[in-house]
């Protein structure tokens, strides 16, 4: 194993998409059938989003929230900014952060299933923001420019990825000079085994 490779998860990245994205093809279509993982407004209220923030929110939008932290814990982002939603899922901090950033700003929301991408479309039409552009993408190949994005955000999203250090060098990418990251995940204390990086099951189960 090369010095490259370290850490990195041997699975099948295409047959580990697939199962990932069935998986939140549910959360966006039947949110209400119950996961091994939180969802929703019980889940919103442990990682400390304000209700007066979510008051806005359109509540289907909510309801398929599955996140693991609140990117906005770092601060709040500024009018005009351009931000970057990896793996943006219904919407809810694209939403957010298109309110924010304000009709000066632009926000792109990437994802990679389609139901949670025609959802968070519907929330931003409904919402009438204009400056927010839901894209299909993988977060190791982000579909926007070099260098233009002054925020990259993401939420429990990182962690499904077998090849971090890919995602990091196309946040690095994406980011202007000076930009920023703020990422709600989940973090280990204890190195996980290779032979569990490995095995695919382990990653969506």
């Amino acid at each position: 194993m090369t010095q490259a490779e370290i850490g990195v998860a041997h699975v099948d990245t295409d047959e580990l998409r697939r199962q990932i994205a069935e998986k939140y093809r549910d959360v966006a279509t039947n949110p209400e059938i119950g996961f091994h993982f939180h969802t929703g407004y019980p889940l919103l209220t442990m990682l400390g989003y304000p209700e007066d923030r979510l008051a806005s929110i359109p509540s289907e939008v909510a309801e398929s929230f599955a996140g693991t932290g609140n990117p906005y814990l770092f601060g709040d982002l500024a009018e005009g900014e351009t931000v970057v939603d990896i793996g943006c899922g219904a919407g809810l901090d694209s939403l957010i952060a298109a309110q924010q950033v304000g009709p000066g700003g632009k926000v792109f929301g990437v994802d990679m299933t389609r139901e949670m991408r025609e959802k968070a479309t519907r929330a931003a039409q409904s919402m009438g923001l204009g400056h927010v552009e839901i894209r299909d993408g993988y977060a190791e190949e982000l579909p926007v420019g070099d260098e233009s994005a002054d925020v990259i955000i993401s939420n429990g999203v990182v962690n499904l990825c077998p090849d971090k250090q890919k995602v990091f060098r196309e946040m690095y990418r994406v980011l202007k000079p000076g930009g920023r990251i703020q990422i709600g995940d989940i973090l280990v204390h204890i190195e996980v085994p290779q032979e569990a990086k490995d095995d695919i099951d382990l990653w969506s189960g």
